[in-house]
């Protein structure tokens, strides 16, 4: 077996410090430093308040099991090892906004351990009874909180059986139906008998949810979500029905917050988004109105995209690597990354066969933005 501190060691590509922690395995958790964009790249011609975001799909432990991750080795997938691995993690990253997907051990072990680090937080749990949801947390001496909305995906069923939607095209018919996948047939049946999956009210019923919130950051507001959209890839349509449902919730919350407060605020996205870029749901995301007439969508940009271009990957596993996760910003003359968190290339030995492993407790990997507000 390779020795783990000299795999530490031998990492120099990516320059990143060793969280070492006073545990009784050999648990490392690496830790990624925040990388400024080249010049080249965006112009730095002026001084605004700066501030950091980070997207993290953490890992329900309900699903960190070993059928699941048989690659896996058992300490990395053991609650009582991952979860300080976590939160060293998270602790090094010194983050303004930390948004968590899968968190299913919110009120036992985030949000206390996160408080006593000088966070607050905001937490959505994923209905039908799953046990996991999304969390957003904000550091209590940077970032008050103004107004927090949830946002249940769920509710995309009763537009259908209302027979109206406010949004064209956003309800996935019949003929749009993918074939089911033997792994979408797996939780559909581990969650109780839904019905005909060609039906388009049993299909959007996936139990995915987001949430929302104003934040008084300074002088200036801000809007920050946190998602978590379906995941099966042949349902390429529930996923385009929720990411289009997420955005048209945040043009009304940003409507709703720039008339309260007569500004114009900044609306940063991030999550988890099970989709690929060039897929729909990052097409949508990023181009804009394949549902919305222009005045009621939200130009966005993705920040890895405008800086250092889209990591190789972001979720790392033998049977599956890809980018999954994204941080999304409104285009806009108030705000501009200058600044992303790395990720490890494709040779980088703290990946090899696969995650979640000694240095990485998630099948994912965090990814951050910098910020700078500029003031018109």
């Amino acid at each position: 077996m390779l020795n783990c501190s000299s795999l530490l060691f031998s990492c120099r590509s990516l320059s990143r410090r060793i969280c070492v922690q006073k545990m009784s395995t050999t648990v490392e958790p690496l830790c990624p430093k925040f990388v400024p964009v080249e010049h080249s790249k965006i112009s730095n011609t002026t001084e605004g308040l700066k501030f950091r975001l980070v997207s993290y799909n953490v890992l329900a432990q309900a699903y960190a099991k070993s059928e699941q991750f048989p690659h896996s080795p058992s300490p990395c997938r053991k609650w009582k090892t991952r979860s300080m691995a976590i939160l060293s993690l998270l602790k090094s990253l010194g983050t303004d906004f930390l948004c968590l997907q899968e968190v299913d051990e919110y009120n036992s072990f985030y949000k206390a351990n996160l408080e006593s680090n000088g966070y607050a937080s905001i937490y959505v749990q994923r209905s039908g009874k799953k046990p996991d949801g999304c969390g957003i947390f904000y550091k209590k001496t940077s970032a008050e909180l103004i107004i927090e909305e949830k946002i249940e995906f769920n509710d995309l069923v009763d537009s259908v059986q209302n027979g109206a939607s406010s949004q064209n095209d956003e309800v996935p018919n019949e003929n749009k139906v993918a074939q089911q996948s033997k792994k979408g047939l797996l939780e559909q049946n581990t969650s109780g008998d839904r019905g005909d999956p060609n039906d388009p009210r049993v299909r959007l019923k996936r139990d995915c949810v987001g949430i929302m919130a104003a934040f008084r950051f300074n002088k200036s507001i801000i809007i920050v979500a946190n998602t978590h959209i379906y995941w099966d890839p042949e349902w390429a349509d529930v996923k385009l029905a929720q990411a289009k449902y997420l955005v048209f919730r945040l043009y009304k919350f940003k409507e709703r917050i720039s008339n309260e407060f007569n500004c114009a605020p900044p609306v940063i996205v991030a999550g988890d988004f099970n989709s690929t870029p060039g897929d729909k749901v990052y097409e949508f995301m990023t181009e804009g109105s394949l549902l919305f007439d222009d005045q009621s969508t939200i130009p966005l940009s993705s920040a890895y995209a405008v800086t250092m271009g889209e990591p190789q990957f972001t979720n790392y596993t033998p049977g599956f690597t890809g980018t999954l996760d994204y941080i999304f910003f409104s285009a806009s003359a108030f705000i501009r990354p200058i600044g992303y968190l790395q990720i490890p290339e494709s040779e980088s030995p703290d990946i090899e066969g696969g995650l979640p492993n000694y240095h990485h407790p998630s099948d994912h990997l965090p990814i951050g933005a910098e910020f700078e507000l500029i003031n018109d």
